[in-house]
């Protein structure tokens, strides 16, 4: 962690309301005037998707694992040099991980490539980061001790899977069945890498559907924000004004002394009210040290 660069992470599954999250803090930072360094966490994977087609091929045939859950399949190396360097100097490296052809032809490049690595633009205020494994910890790699603001996005596991199933059947031409085998696949690692994660964050933001998602391999359509509450649930020991979300948010309620549960189609606006004065702390902490460093190169 370092006061003079600091580093917001949030990290869950895609679909797990990632599109709010982006736009709240887009919102945020263009209200105080924050300049962002923007990092994706596919830009981390270690293949590109042919390669990954392959290598899950070979990992069907050797009767192992293999998904984009887990540290075989991404640099966590890198991952972790980025916000350390970026921690200790405000610099780094990053890519771009190219989905579509639109975001590929720029670059004249095929979608599921990778841009070359360059280096992040000087004079940002901060590094956010949105994907995967903004808050991973192994054995070998520690990304969650470099972070300053670390936020998890994560639908209940039912939901998720509804997610999944209806994007990869509707807009990736997956059969279910194939998608069903692929998330069996994947329930290791995301129990080894990605639930770990929620327990070391500083904001849990969890959305929870009011309609029965009992059997999500039968599911149709997903849940919308309307048909949900969100269980925001703040790390123990942090000062949170209770009194004065529950006056702002209409409906919202505690569940225990640590929880605030918000309708469904208010998350924007709480995730602006509850993380503004976050990162205006951040903020101001970089303001102090940054005068402390002036004046001490003055003396």
């Amino acid at each position: 962690m370092s006061s003079r660069n600091p580093i917001i992470a949030v990290t869950g599954s895609s679909g797990a309301g990632t599109s709010t999250t982006t736009d709240s803090f887009k919102h945020i930072f263009r209200t105080l005037g924050i300049t962002s360094s923007n990092v994706e966490g596919d830009s981390f994977h270690r293949y590109s998707r042919q390669e990954m087609d392959l290598e899950k091929r070979k990992a069907r045939e050797e009767k192992r694992n293999l998904s984009y859950f887990g540290d075989e399949a991404n640099d966590f190396d890198a991952l972790e040099k980025l916000f350390r360097d970026y921690s200790e100097t405000g610099k780094g490296k990053m890519r771009r991980y190219l989905h579509t052809f639109d975001e590929a032809v720029p670059y004249n490049q095929m979608p599921g490539t990778f841009t070359p690595w360059e280096e992040l633009g000087e004079g940002t205020d901060l590094l956010f980061y949105e994907g995967l494994h903004g808050g991973v910890a192994t054995e070998k790699n520690d990304v969650a001790k470099h972070v300053d603001l670390l936020i998890g996005m994560v639908p209940i596991v039912n939901l998720e899977w509804i997610q999944k199933i209806v994007r990869d059947t509707n807009y990736r031409g997956h059969s279910r069945e194939a998608v069903t085998a692929s998330i069996v696949r994947s329930m290791e690692d995301y129990i080894s890498f990605i639930t770990p994660q929620f327990s070391r964050t500083h904001i849990n933001f969890q959305r929870v559907p009011t309609v029965d998602t009992s059997n999500p391999f039968s599911a149709k359509a997903i849940p919308t924000l309307d048909e949900s509450f969100v269980v925001i649930r703040f790390r123990e020991g942090t000062s949170v004004d209770f009194p004065y979300y529950l006056s702002m948010i209409d409906g919202a309620f505690m569940s225990r002394v640590n929880t605030l549960v918000v309708p469904g189609g208010k998350m924007g606006l709480a995730m602006e009210l509850l993380l503004t004065p976050l990162i205006q702390s951040l903020m101001y902490k970089k303001s102090e040290a940054d005068k402390q460093l002036d004046w001490m190169s003055d003396l």
